[in-house]
C-alpha cells in the first residue's frame, strides 16, 4: 500500500511537472479561435466570452476569427490543416454532428480530424416564431400547420445544422409539414424570422434572446423535456401538443487531431477553469445554458458517437445526403 501510494505520488508529481512546463511553453503568441459560423450566432457568443477568460487566464491574446460557410464545414476544414499545437483551436457547436451527418463527401473524417478539448454548455432550444403568426401556443402552431401543410416556413443555420434538425424532429413528432428554409448562419436566420420572412425558427437561447428582448419574435416554448427553470414561464413543447419532442444542443472547443496529449489537457484545465469562474456561472445563466465541465477523456467519444445518431435522425426524418 505504502508503495503505491508513493508511485502515484511520483507520477501526481510529474503532471504537475508537465503542466508547469507546458504552460510555460504555451501559449507561445496569440491564439486563433476559429468559429465556422456568421457573428452573433450562440457558438460566436460563448466562444468570445471563452476566449475573453482564456485571454486573462494565459496573459496571451485568444482571437475569434469567423469563417462562415458550408453550414460551418468551411471553417471546420481550416482547422483540421492547422499545426496541432494549440495556437489554432475551434469553436463548435451540436450543429456540426449534424451538418457532418448528412454530407455525402467531405474532404476531411469529420469524426476524427478535429477532436474536442472542452465542453462550454449546454441548453435546450426556444421555439420562436414572428409576432404575425396568430398562433399563441405551441398547440394552436401544430394546428395552423396541419392547416396549411408547406406553406409555413422554419429558418436554420444551414442543411444539417441544430435548427434543420430540430425543426424536421418537430414536424415528425407533430405530423406537420413545414418548408425549411436554411441560411449562411443562426443570426442571419433570427433576422429572417424577425423581419417575417420566415414564420418559425427553433434555435438556442442565446441566439433568440436579442430578438426576443426586443420584441421582434415571441416564444412558443422549449425543447427540453421538461420546463427548466433557466426559461422561466416557457412550456416544454413536449408538454405543450408534441409529446416525445426533445432536442438538446451543446458549444464547445475542438482542435486539430494530432494536438498532443498535455497540450490538450492544459487547454481543458484552462476552460474548465474559466467555466467554474462565478462570471462565466453568470454569462451562462443569462443565456439559459447550463455550464459543460467535462474532461477530455469524458469528451474522447462525442464526435463519432453524435454524428452516427445524427445519421440515424436523418434517416428517419427523410434528411438527404448533401
Amino acid at each position: 500500500m505504502k508503495t503505491n501510494t508513493y508511485i502515484s505520488s511520483i507520477v501526481l508529481a510529474g503532471g504537475f511537472i508537465c503542466a508547469g512546463a507546458d504552460a510555460q511553453q504555451y501559449p507561445a503568441r496569440t491564439v486563433q479561435m476559429i468559429v465556422p459560423y456568421a457573428a452573433g450566432g450562440s457558438i460566436d457568443i460563448m466562444s468570445r466570452t471563452v476566449a475573453a477568460r482564456l485571454t486573462e487566464i494565459w496573459g496571451r491574446n485568444v482571437v475569434v476569427d469567423n469563417r462562415p460557410g458550408a453550414s460551418g464545414m468551411i471553417g471546420t476544414e481550416q482547422v483540421t490543416k492547422a499545426d496541432p499545437d494549440g495556437h489554432v483551436l475551434l469553436g463548435h457547436t451540436s450543429s456540426y454532428t449534424g451538418t457532418a451527418a448528412v454530407r455525402a463527401k467531405l474532404p476531411f473524417d469529420p469524426a476524427r480530424a478535429i477532436v474536442p478539448v472542452a465542453g462550454i454548455g449546454r441548453s435546450a432550444l426556444i421555439m420562436v416564431v414572428h409576432p404575425s403568426v396568430p398562433a399563441k401556443t405551441v398547440r394552436e402552431f401544430v394546428a395552423l400547420a396541419k392547416k396549411n401543410p408547406n406553406k409555413l416556413n422554419y429558418g436554420s443555420s444551414g442543411i444539417g445544422g441544430n435548427n434543420h434538425f430540430s425543426g424536421a424532429l418537430f414536424d415528425m413528432a407533430a405530423g406537420t409539414q413545414m418548408t425549411h428554409v436554411p441560411y449562411k448562419g443562426i443570426s442571419l436566420a433570427m433576422t429572417a424570422v424577425a423581419s417575417g420572412e420566415v414564420e418559425v425558427v427553433i434555435a438556442s437561447a442565446a441566439a433568440v434572446n436579442p430578438q426576443m428582448r426586443a420584441g421582434r419574435v415571441r416564444a412558443l416554448g422549449m425543447s427540453g423535456a421538461k420546463p427548466s427553470p433557466l426559461m422561466a414561464g416557457l412550456p416544454a413543447i413536449a408538454e405543450s401538443g408534441v409529446p416525445g419532442y426533445h432536442y438538446e444542443l451543446w458549444w464547445g472547443i475542438f482542435a486539430p487531431a494530432g494536438i498532443p496529449a498535455e497540450r490538450l489537457n492544459f487547454v481543458n484545465q484552462s476552460v474548465n477553469k474559466a467555466l467554474a469562474s462565478e462570471k462565466m456561472k453568470q454569462f451562462l445563466h443569462n443565456e439559459s445554458a447550463e455550464p459543460w465541465i467535462a474532461t477530455p477523456q469524458q469528451l474522447a467519444s462525442l464526435l463519432p458517437t453524435e454524428i452516427e445518431r445524427y445519421r440515424k435522425i436523418a434517416k428517419a426524418a427523410g434528411i438527404p445526403p448533401q
